[in-house]
C-alpha cells in the first residue's frame, strides 16, 4: 500500500464513511456480520483461517475494503473470517434450486490466457472453449481444432482442489460491470492474504486487459477494436473527457506486467474508478452494439438457449510471489461487453494469476476448471454451492467418476475400447443415483403420488375392454387436431419432403409393379399398383390416425401373390376372382379384431420373429434377381447359334416389333438368340445395384456439404434408373425385355364379379378363401403395426399419437374393397414411412459442436401424403416413359432393396459371428453379455426357423407361409425361454431400434429396422 493512500484511508473513519453511504438497513446488515447480531434469518459462523475467504454478497451488502481493516494489521496477519448465507437468497431474491436445476442446464465456458500480442502488449487470448466438448485454438493457423472429450492430468485436478481450497471464493456478488468486479476479486484477494495490498494495482489492471479472439482478425467492420475491454475504454474516456488526466503520460498497459516502477501518483490515478467515470464507460459501452457477425451468429446457434457463461482467466505474472485464485458467482448474469467471444450473460469466473518460476502449470489447472464447469452435475453443484466445501466436494464427485490412464504405451485405439465402456458403466451408475436421490419421496404427498398408476390413455394398446373401445378412443384422441393437421403443413420443410418422398414412393411401385405383372403374366401390373398407391393413399391421409405412414406394396404381398396365384393356376381356379372372395374375408377378419381390441397382439411380435421375416424377404428378392438374370441367359446364350439369314431377319423384325411393343409377352428363344442381350442385361441390374448402392453410402460420405450429400443419397434410387435407362436407350442395336405399361387396366373390364367370369367359380372355395384371407391379414397386421410402433417411438417426439385400431381397420377394409376392382392390397411400407417421418423432423440447432442432433419436433400433417399419392396417381400418364424402362434394371433395384434389408439385421451380423474368433468379436451388449456359445445357439435356433421357412416357400403349400411365420412366436414364448435365461434374453431379442440422423456413422433408415422392404 503506498504512503498517500495509508494517509487517505487515517483520515477517513470506517464507521463513518459507511454511515454516509449506506442506509440503515445496510448497517444493520453490516453489523450482523461484524458482531454476530443475528436479524433472524441470517446463519453465519466465524473462523479463524489461512485458506482464503468465502464471502456471500447481496444487494443488501457492500464489500468491506482495506478502509474497514484495522491499520495495525500486516497483510499477511490471519483475520477473523465470516461466513454467512445471503438474506436474499432465504427471501427469494434469488431463485430457488429446483428452480435453477431446471433452467440453467448447459454452460459456455471460455479459456483465457495471458499472452503477449504482436505489439509487445499483454492480453487476454482465448485458447479454448467448452459448449459441451472441448474445443482449441490451434497456435500455428490460430484456427478452432476438432471438438474432443477433454482429457485432464491427474495433477491438474489436485491442484486445482488445492487452490480452491486456500482461494478466495465470492458467491452471489451483486455486481454488473468488470471493473466492479474485479475490484471486489482484488479486495479478497488482499482480504485473504493472497497478495499484497501493494499488488492490487497490479493485479487489477490484468483483470482488465483487453481480450481477443481468433474471430477477431477477420472482422475489421468496426473503428475501434473488436474486443476492447472495460478498461480500455475508461481509459480511452480518461484521455479525451478528465481534463485531471491530460498533463500524465499515458503508460503502457502493460508496463507493471512487465515489472516497471511507477510512482505512488500515478498508481493511484490507474486504479481510481470514479462514479461519473463510470457512467461515462457505462454509455460508451451501450452505446457500441454492433450487428453480429458471421462467425458469432453460426456460434449462437450452437449455444443453447438461456445458457450462462464461465470465463476462466489463468496466466503467470512477474510481480506475484504466490499463486493467487479467486472463484466467483455472480448474483444475476450480466453481459460483459468484449469479453466473450458472443454476447452470453456470464455467471461464473475464475482467476489463476500466480508467478512463472512455479511448477504449477496455469494452462492444465484452467482447462481442468474449464471441463469441470462444462460438466452437468459439477455446475449444477456450482449453482447451488452454499460455501467452499460444497464446490470441493462436487469436485471430489467428480473425480470419483474420472478414469486415470496409466503411463504405459498403448498399442492402438482398440485398447482403448475397455476404458469407453467402463466410463460408460461409471456415468450410468452416478446418473442412476442421481435419479434415485431425485425422485426419493420426502413427504407423504409424494409417497401417495407415486403409488397412484400412470393414466391409461396413455398407451394406444391399452384395451378398454368394450367392443370397439379401441377404435373409438383412437377417433378421441386423433380427429380433435384434424385441422391443425392442414395447418401445420404451411412449411417450407413440409413441401420438400412431398418431392423426396413422391420418388420414395413412385420407385417402389415401379419396381413391384413390373415383377408382379411378370409373376401374374399381366393380370396385375404396373398401372394397376400406381392406381390403388394413388387411391388408398389419398382415402388413408384424409382418414388415417397416423397420416406420417406411406402405403404401398411391399415384398411379403409380393411372394403372396405370386402363392396364390401359382395355386389357382394349379387348381384351374380364376385368380382375380379368388381375389375378390379374399378381400371379402379380410373384410370381416378386421371387423372381428378391431371389435375384439386385437391390436395389443402386436406386442407378442418380438424381434425374434421380425429378423426372421426380413432375412426371408431379403433373402427372396436376392435370390429372386439372379434367378431371373439367369433365366436371361438361358434364354440369349452368349453363343450365337448357327442360323440362316432369314432367321436373323426374322430375329431383328422380332426384335424390332418387341423394342416398338415394349411388350413383356414371351417370344420364342428360337427366333432370338441375341448374345448381347444377356450381357446387357446383365450390365444394367449391375450398375443400376451398384449406383443406387454407392449413392446411399456417398450420403455417409465426407464430401460436399451435408445438405447436397443427402440430396443424392436420398434420391439414389431414381437416379440409378435414370442413368441406366439412358445408357439401354443409347445402345439401339441390343434387345432389352421392357416394362410393360398397357393403356388402361390390364383387365377387360373394372368391376370382378365375385361368381367368376362365366358363373362357375366353385362355391366351397368361396367359403375356403378365408384361410388365405387369414394369411393376408397376417402379412398387413405385421407390417402395419410393426411399422406404427417405429414411428411412434417416444424418441421420435410425436405430440399427436397414433391410431393402431383406426389404421388397420382403415388399410384392410381398403384392401378388401380394391379386390373388387382387381387392385391389389396394400400396407403400410415400412422403410417409406420411417423415411417419410425423418424428412418431416426438425433437428435442433443448438447442437454443440461435436455433439449428435437432436429431435426438436416432426411436422405431424395430412397434407405431404395426400400430396405424394396424388402425385403417384398423376404418374399414370407417363407411361410411355415407363415403358422404356428395362427389366434387368427392376432386377437391380429388386437386389438393392435386398441387400439394404439385411443391414439392420442383427441376425446378419450373428450369422457373420460364426465365422470369426471371439477376439474379432464387435463391442455389442449381445457380445459382451452373452456367452458366446449360448450366442451361436441362439443364432442356430433362427436359422433353423429361417430354413423351415424357405422348406415350405419351396413346397407346394408355399400359400401358407405366413402362418409358419407366426409359429415362431410361440418358440421363442416358451421354447426359447427354457434354454436362455432373462438376462441373455433380453440382450439377443432387445429391442433397441431409435432413430439415428448421425449420417457419418452410416445410419439410415434401412439400418433402423428389422421389417422387410
Amino acid at each position: 500500500m503506498t504512503g498517500a493512500e495509508e494517509a487517505k484511508y487515517q483520515r477517513v473513519p470506517t464507521d463513518e464513511s459507511e454511515a454516509q453511504t449506506l442506509a440503515s438497513a445496510d448497517l444493520d446488515g453490516i453489523k450482523s456480520h461484524r458482531f454476530e447480531d443475528v436479524p433472524g434469518v441470517r446463519r453465519h459462523l466465524v473462523r479463524k483461517s489461512t485458506k482464503g475467504q468465502v464471502v456471500h454478497t447481496g444487494k443488501d451488502h457492500k464489500e468491506p475494503t482495506t478502509r474497514s481493516r484495522k491499520q495495525d494489521r500486516t497483510p499477511h496477519e490471519s483475520i477473523p473470517v465470516v461466513l454467512y448465507r445471503s438474506a436474499s437468497r432465504l427471501k427469494g431474491i434469488l431463485p430457488d434450486k429446483g428452480y435453477v436445476m431446471a433452467r440453467y442446464q448447459k454452460v459456455f465456458v471460455e479459456l483465457n490466457e495471458l499472452t503477449m500480442d504482436k505489439n509487445q502488449e499483454m492480453q487476454w487470448k482465448e485458447t479454448a472453449r467448452w459448449i459441451k466438448f472441448e474445443e482449441d485454438v490451434e497456435e500455428e493457423t490460430d484456427r478452432w481444432g476438432k471438438p474432443h472429450v477433454a482429457s485432464l492430468s491427474f495433477r491438474s485436478l489436485l491442484e486445482l482442489r488445492k487452490t480452491i481450497s486456500h482461494g478466495a471464493v465470492l458467491l452471489d456478488l451483486d455486481q454488473k460491470t468488470l471493473p466492479g468486479i474485479a475490484h471486489q476479486v482484488v479486495e479478497q484477494m488482499i482480504i485473504s492474504d493472497q497478495i499484497k495490498a501493494e499488488d492490487r494495482a497490479n493485479v487489477l489492471r490484468a483483470l482488465l486487459l483487453k481480450h481477443s479472439h481468433p474471430s477477431d482478425e477477420k472482422e475489421h467492420s468496426s473503428p475501434f477494436p473488436r474486443n476492447m475491454s472495460a478498461a480500455s475504454l475508461g481509459s480511452l474516456m480518461t484521455h479525451h473527457h478528465s481534463a485531471n488526466h491530460t498533463h500524465h503520460p499515458e503508460p503502457s498497459v502493460t508496463d507493471p506486467l512487465m515489472g516497471g516502477v511507477h510512482t505512488a501518483g500515478d498508481t493511484e490515478t490507474r486504479i481510481d474508478v470514479e462514479k461519473n467515470e463510470a457512467q461515462k464507460e457505462t454509455l460508451l459501452v451501450s452505446g457500441m452494439h454492433r450487428s453480429k457477425s458471421k462467425h458469432e451468429l453460426k456460434l449462437l446457434e450452437k449455444i443453447p438457449e438461456n445458457a450462462e457463461a464461465t470465463v476462466v482467466l489463468v496466466g503467470s505474472v512477474d510481480f506475484l510471489e504466490q499463486t493467487t485464485m479467486a472463484f466467483v458467482r455472480l448474483q444475476e448474469a450480466v453481459e460483459l461487453e468484449s469479453v466473450l467471444e458472443v454476447p452470453v450473460p456470464v455467471r461464473f469466473l475464475f482467476v489463476l494469476l500466480g508467478p512463472p518460476t512455479t511448477s504449477i502449470d496455469y494452462h492444465q489447472i484452467g482447462r481442468s476448471i474449464s471441463t469441470l464447469m462444462s460438466d452437468k452435475q459439477f455446475h449444477e453443484a456450482a449453482y447451488l454451492a452454499d460455501d467452499r466445501q460444497d464446490l470441493l466436494n462436487a469436485i471430489n464427485s467428480f473425480l470419483d467418476c474420472s478414469i486415470v490412464l496409466p503411463p504405459s504405451e498403448m498399442g492402438g485405439d482398440e485398447l482403448l475400447r475397455s476404458v469407453a465402456r467402463f466410463q460408460r458403466e461409471m456415468l450410468r451408475k452416478r446418473e442412476e443415483q442421481g435419479v434415485k436421490l431425485a425422485k426419493e419421496p420426502k413427504s407423504k404427498e409424494e409417497k401417495e403420488a407415486l403409488l397412484t398408476p400412470l393414466k391409461k390413455s396413455d398407451d394406444p394398446l391399452e384395451r378398454t375392454r368394450r367392443p370397439f373401445g379401441g377404435l373409438v378412443r383412437d377417433m378421441r384422441r386423433r380427429y380433435p387436431k384434424y385441422l391443425s393437421d392442414f395447418k401445420d403443413a404451411l412449411n417450407s420443410q413440409c413441401m420438400a419432403a412431398v418431392i423426396f418422398i413422391y420418388f420414395a414412393a413412385l420407385s417402389p411401385a415401379i419396381t413391384f409393379g413390373g415383377l408382379l405383372g411378370e409373376k401374374t403374366e399381366g393380370l396385375i401390373g404396373v398401372s394397376e399398383l400406381i392406381v390403388s398407391t394413388a387411391v388408398q393413399g389419398v382415402i388413408f391421409c384424409l382418414l388415417g390416425a397416423q397420416p406420417l405412414l406411406i402405403v404401398g406394396f411391399s415384398g411379403p404381398l409380393l411372394v403372396f401373390e405370386e402363392a396364390f396365384y401359382s395355386f389357382c393356376k394349379a387348381n384351374d381356379m380364376e385368380y382375380l376372382t379368388g381375389r375378390v372372395w379374399i378381400g371379402f374375408w379380410l373384410i370381416v377378419i378386421v371387423i372381428v379384431v378391431v371389435a375384439f381390441e386385437g391390436s395389443f397382439l402386436v406386442r407378442f411380435v418380438s424381434r425374434f420373429t421380425q429378423e426372421i421375416f426380413s432375412f426371408l424377404i431379403s433373402l427372396i428378392f436376392i435370390c429372386e434377381t439372379f434367378i431371373k438374370l439367369g433365366k436371361i441367359f438361358k434364354d440369349h446364350p452368349l453363343k450365337r447359334c448357327s442360323l440362316n439369314n432369314g432367321t436373323e431377319v426374322d430375329a431383328s423384325t422380332a426384335n424390332i416389333t418387341l423394342v416398338l411393343s415394349n411388350s413383356t409377352l414371351p417370344v420364342p428363344v428360337a427366333d432370338l438368340n441375341e448374345p448381347n442381350t444377356a450381357l446387357l442385361s446383365l450390365v444394367l441390374m449391375a450398375g443400376t445395384f451398384f449406383i443406387a448402392f454407392y449413392l446411399r453410402k456417398f450420403k455417409n460420405s465426407a464430401f460436399f456439404p451435408g445438405r447436397l450429400r443427402r440430396i443424392i443419397g436420398d434420391f439414389g434410387v431414381p437416379i440409378a434408373i435414370l442413368i441406366m435407362v439412358l445408357v439401354d436407350y443409347s445402345i439401339d442395336d441390343t434387345f432389352t425385355q421392357k416394362l410393360s405399361v398397357p393403356r388402361g387396366f390390364s383387365k377387360k373390364s373394372w368391376i370382378i364379379s365375385p361368381l367368376g367370369t362365366n358363373g362357375e367359380f366353385p362355391v366351397w372355395m368361396m367359403f375356403a378363401c378365408c384361410l388365405p384371407a387369414l394369411l393376408v391379414f397376417i402379412l398387413i397386421f405385421m407390417e402395419t403395426q410393426i411399422t406404427t410402433l417405429i414411428v411412434s417411438k417416444k424418441e421420435r417426439m410425436l405430440v399427436k399419437g397414433s391410431g393402431f385400431h383406426l389404421d388397420l381397420l382403415l388399410i384392410v377394409v381398403l384392401g378388401g374393397f380394391s379386390a373388387l376392382f382387381g387392385l391389389p392390397w396394400m400396407a403400410a411400407a415400412t422403410v417409406r414411412s420411417v423415411t417419410h417421418v425423418n424428412a418431416l423432423t426438425v433437428m435442433s440447432k443448438a447442437v454443440a459442436p461435436g455433439d449428435k442432433p437432436r429431435i426438436q419436433e416432426v411436422k405431424e400433417q395430412r397434407v405431404t401424403g395426400l400430396l405424394v399419392a396424388i402425385m403417384v396417381g398423376m404418374s399414370i400418364v407417363i407411361g410411355d416413359l415407363l415403358s422404356r424402362i428395362p427389366l434387368a434394371v427392376l432386377f437391380g433395384i429388386f437386389l438393392y432393396m435386398g441387400v439394404m434389408s439385411l443391414n439392420g439385421i442383427q441376425l446378419t451380423e450373428r450369422m457373420m459371428l460364426l465365422l470369426m474368433p471371439p477376439k474379432y468379436h464387435p463391442d455389442h451388449t449381445y457380445v459382451r453379455k452373452v456367452r458366446t456359445l449360448r450366442m451361436h445357439l441362439f443364432t442356430i435356433i433362427q436359422v433353423v426357423c429361417l430354413a423351415a421357412l424357405w422348406a415350405v416357400m419351396s413346397t407346394q403349400a408355399s400359400l401358407a407361409f405366413p402362418f409358419v411365420l407366426i409359429l415362431t412366436i410361440p418358440v421363442k414364448m416358451f421354447l426359447l425361454r427354457r434354454i436362455f435365461t432373462a438376462r441373455e434374453i433380453s440382450c439377443l431379442d432387445a429391442d433397441d431400434a431409435e432413430p439415428k440422423f448421425d449420417e457419418r456413422e452410416c445410419h439410415d433408415e434401412y439400418s433402423e429396422m428389422h421389417m422387410p422392404v
